[in-house]
């Protein structure tokens, strides 16, 4: 065991952090699935755990795999991989795959092995190194709104742009950490404020051509306004239902909660593994429970800022921050959701919840966070070549 942790480097206590989620998460996990078992009739119990179990093994893999590659390599691969992820995007939104009978144009099959993948999380860490790449490149010259548009707000408008008509929350969050990080990264406040502004006078265009023309995107639209607007005016309907089950698990939870297993609302409450699986943990680990949760992605959060913080170059300050930062993000909405702070998206709890994709796309941007970790004082005559050349060609160079 002392040596497989020799091979591990970079921040110690992430890895921990890590480590404690992902173990913690097989109970919630075990739990909740009942409801799949014996509410919709799918698999055992033990499947879905052994399921959850490989994922993660294979979620391990990735961290471990992108943990060993110097972090200014991310650079350059990033600018190779965002022409493949808007193919992807591009082929997903067509394809138009049904599960269960409901639209589900966000996911791919992958075949032979039976599992959905999601490209718009593969898309989102992508797009967030290629922007922390661009901004460390721009850091130091005064750049006009103009001489930004092509190199860095069409790749970021084109993926936002295929992502949001089948998923609305993760092009929202996206679109979010974007501007935090270009607001990071120094970008004029000034252009970030016209952003905003033509952003959302896309997405009213986009909500009323799908009114006007409601066959190319069917019930997406409906969705996510009857979402917000039950959530701002207090109306019942499906997503209250979810909520009104959430709110009861959590309640009944006190403060030590019913204990592993005890759960009873995993039997009434949609997505009880994976959106709502929150609720299912305060049920039956109480408060205290949830609020330890909660401190570790804190604590996660502390050693993010901390390991972009120690960073010499600017692409590994952004970079850091560019690809941690919407895990915790991503993990607080999905709290939020539970106690009804925020309307319903579909997001799930990083590394808990259960699923593919999703766990996979946090361990690639936990392993980028842990390279930049292992060797923060990068060589700043890479850093800077980097910076002044062709990454492509650096990333050559250096291969």
């Amino acid at each position: 065991m002392k040596a497989f942790l020799q091979h591990l480097e970079g921040d110690k206590a992430i890895w921990a952090v890590v480590a404690l989620l992902a173990l913690f998460s097989f109970l919630p996990v075990y739990s909740a699935s009942s409801n799949l078992v014996y509410v919709v009739g799918n698999g055992t119990t033990i499947g879905h755990l052994l399921k959850h179990g490989m994922l993660l093994i294979l979620g391990f893999g990735i961290i471990y795999g992108m943990h060993k590659i110097p972090t200014h390599y991310y650079k350059g691969l990033s600018i190779i991989a965002l022409p493949v992820v808007i193919l992807l995007l591009i082929y997903t939104l067509a394809q138009g795959t049904t599960i269960e009978g409901a639209n589900a144009s966000r996911w791919i099959h992958l075949p032979f092995v039976g599992i959905t993948f999601q490209t718009s999380n593969l898309a989102a860490v992508v797009l967030m190194i290629y922007v922390a790449g661009y901004l460390s490149k721009i850091r130091d010259k005064r750049i006009s709104f103009k001489e930004s548009i092509i190199p860095l707000w069409l790749p970021v408008s084109v993926i936002l742009l295929l992502i949001l008509p089948a998923n609305f929350s993760t092009a929202g969050i996206l679109f979010a950490m974007v501007l935090t990080l270009c607001f990071l990264g120094g970008y004029p406040l000034k252009y970030l404020i016209g952003i905003v502004a033509s952003g959302l006078a896309v997405l009213t265009l986009f909500i009323l051509l799908a009114k006007a023309i409601p066959d190319v995107f069917p019930n997406r639209v409906d969705t996510w306004m009857s979402r917000v607007e039950n959530f701002w005016d207090g109306t019942d309907g499906e997503g209250d239902y979810q909520i009104e089950k959430a709110k009861i698990a959590i309640a009944s939870g006190g403060v030590v909660g019913n204990g592993a297993g005890k759960s009873v609302m995993k039997h009434f409450l949609p997505q009880s593994s994976s959106d709502f699986i929150y609720a299912i943990i305060v049920e039956e680990y109480g408060l205290l429970g949830g609020f330890s949760l909660m401190f570790l992605y804190l604590l996660l959060l502390f050693r993010i800022v901390v390991v972009a913080n120690a960073n010499t170059s600017v692409f590994g300050k952004l970079v850091v921050m560019g690809v941690g930062l919407p895990i915790i993000f991503q993990a607080l909405i999905n709290m939020a959701v539970a106690v009804e702070l925020f309307p319903v998206t579909g997001q799930t709890l990083p590394l808990i919840s259960s699923g593919g994709t999703s766990i996979w796309m946090t361990c690639m941007a936990i392993g980028v966070v842990l390279s930049a970790s292992r060797n923060p004082r990068m060589d700043e005559e890479i850093a800077d070549k980097i910076n002044e050349e062709n990454p492509l060609e650096v990333l050559s160079g250096q291969l």
